[in-house]
């Protein structure tokens, strides 16, 4: 049996919340109240200092703060064209170091993200690849390419942005005629480096010791799964699309597909792991391992257990494993547990997944529910009172896992996926390609008020518009309400401290019928996931996501001892 020492390092089990500076809280310019203009309407660094104590109310151990760096915000920040110094939309250094002091006074760790894969298109090295030539040291630190064809008008190969169209876009040559192609695996504006050129991990290094050197914590490191690509940029493998089969019968002449009794557990379907991989010559390639290694020497280097974590959308837990290795980071994000549809059978494989591929690597898993990049989950969940009890439900269970969890600014209000109109959007995403993207999760935090911009900052509406129904789910509101979201978030984790720290590591999930049981200790962990009560075992409840009996009601969760 493995068991979390009181000395184990701080980061192993720690509650992190997700700070998106942008949507967090505005006081730059300075708030009114101290005679100031009250804010832009755009999150700032002096926001996040006037606003840390709700996170130590909260009960959380650390923030990671997204990308506050100098940087044209094509996309919000994750455009770097400076990585050693702040925005002046965000404030500067002092009100970066005012802001980790205060975070520290606290008794609160600060993570701040890391862009590795590429630069803004303002980058000073991206301007000076422009104006040099083709095969010129300036151009080799990006991926820089001719293209195909006789008149080199065709991309270098098929590989596709995340954000919709060609992952290449061509430049004008410095006599104006056309020239060749860079690749950005994102926005245009965001051309990836060529981790193979040796000046850009000297770079990199320079930028985690500045920041380390200032006092951080740790870093999140963006896309860190990428990096890398095959050197031979070759096309990627995309499988065929079925053939449409020819229509035999009408729907109505069709036979009706027999369902399932209602509480009946569903079928097993693959594991990740039994899934089919798809070609991704453009990601997780083995050399970017090397690259941890040599920060993971820079980080220990440095007193205080600093330590890094990262987004790794890989295809497989036992891939995710590796990022974590004794001699690389110290974490990965943990998607397949972000990704599970409601069912108790898909929560027990990630758990026992999960589990057993950080175990082989000797390291902690982690568990997030939502991000800035994702749909929140208690619409994911299916929306209204019903997501929203599934969302608590499965941030209880969460809370009770071996490892670090991970929360996403406003979910503790119960905040749910906005419809941003679509003059009001503004991801990348959208203007690619059509779709809603990213916006509906990134609207900025509700504090207190009955109208827009609850007391987020400003006078108006702030960049992106809040809902006229709000006033409800402030941190205000909530916190005078002991049955609330908020109120639930503060009960939730004060009860992960006194009955988990230094708790054994080792767990279990079984389901019975759509009740997921996870057995941790003598802590014994129920979720329903089926639409029917099921009688609760004997034990002591030690916290509930929701009004408990004799039985578990739906959509809820319970803590045993």
């Amino acid at each position: 049996m493995t068991t979390s020492s009181p000395r184990a390092p701080w980061w192993r089990d720690a509650v992190v919340y997700q700070v998106y500076v942008r949507s967090f809280a505005d006081c730059h310019p300075a708030p009114a109240e101290a005679g100031g203009e009250g804010g832009d309407g755009v999150g700032d660094l002096p926001g996040i200092t006037h606003r840390l104590p709700h996170l130590a109310d909260l009960g959380v151990d650390a923030l990671w703060i997204t990308p506050f760096y100098t940087s044209p915000q094509a996309d919000h920040g994750y455009d770097v064209a400076d990585y050693t110094d702040v925005d002046p939309l965000f404030g500067d250094l002092a009100d970066f170091d005012a802001m980790l002091a205060r975070a520290h006074e606290l008794g609160l760790r600060v993570i701040v993200d890391l862009v590795p894969n590429h630069t803004s298109s303002a980058h000073a090295w991206f301007q000076a690849a422009l104006a040099a030539p083709p095969g010129s040291p300036e151009r080799a630190r990006y991926l820089f390419r001719d293209g195909k064809g006789p008149d080199g008008d065709e991309p270098p190969n098929n590989w596709e942005s995340i954000f919709g169209g060609p992952a290449w876009t061509r430049v004008a040559e410095a006599d104006g005629s056309p020239g060749q192609w860079y690749l950005h695996l994102f926005d245009s504006s965001q051309p990836d480096l060529d981790w193979r050129n040796p000046e850009v991990g000297d770079m990199f290094e320079d930028v985690l010791r500045c920041w380390l050197d200032r006092g951080v914590d740790g870093f999140r490191v963006d896309v860190a799964h990428g990096m890398y690509k095959e050197e031979s940029l070759r096309d990627q493998e995309r499988p065929e699309p079925p053939p449409t089969p020819t229509p035999v019968a009408t729907v109505d002449d069709a036979p009706a597909a027999p369902q399932p009794p209602e509480d009946e557990a569903p079928a097993e379907k693959k594991s990740m792991v039994e899934r089919t991989l798809r070609d991704e010559p453009m990601w997780d390639q083995p050399e970017v391992h090397e690259v941890y290694r040599r920060w993971r020497r820079v980080l220990d280097s440095y007193p205080g257990e600093r330590m890094a974590v990262a987004e790794a959308w890989t295809q497989t837990a036992e891939s995710m494993a590796l990022f974590i290795r004794p001699d690389e980071l110290h974490q990965a994000f943990n998607f397949g547990w972000l990704g599970t549809p409601w069912s108790a059978e898909e929560f027990a494989q990630v758990v026992n997944g999960s589990l057993e591929a950080v175990a082989a690597a000797d390291a902690a898993p982690t568990w997030v529910l939502s991000n800035h990049d994702v749909e929140r989950h208690p619409t994911r969940y299916g929306g209204g009172e019903v997501g929203l009890a599934r969302g608590r439900a499965a941030t209880l269970t969460m809370l009770a896992l071996p490892g670090s969890a991970y929360l996403y600014q406003g979910e503790e209000l119960g905040l749910e996926q906005v419809d941003v109109p679509p003059e009001a959007r503004q991801d990348p995403s959208w203007f690619r390609t059509g779709e809603p993207g990213r916006d509906g999760c990134r609207v900025p935090m509700p504090w207190s008020g009955a109208a827009p911009p609850y007391g987020f900052g400003g006078s108006g509406q702030p960049w992106i518009p809040q809902p006229d129904d709000w006033a409800d789910l402030t941190v205000t509101a909530q916190s005078a309400d002991p049955d609330s979201t908020l109120s639930f978030y503060r009960r939730a984790l004060a009860a992960r401290r006194e009955h988990l720290t230094g708790a054994t590591d080792d767990a279990v999930a079984t389901t019975r019928g759509n009740v997921l049981e996870v057995r941790r200790g003598d802590l014994r962990v129920l979720l329903n996931a089926g639409k029917r009560s099921v009688r609760l075992p004997a034990g002591e409840v030690l916290i509930s996501s929701g009004p408990v009996g004799p039985s578990l009601p739906p959509n809820t969760a319970v803590w045993l001892r």
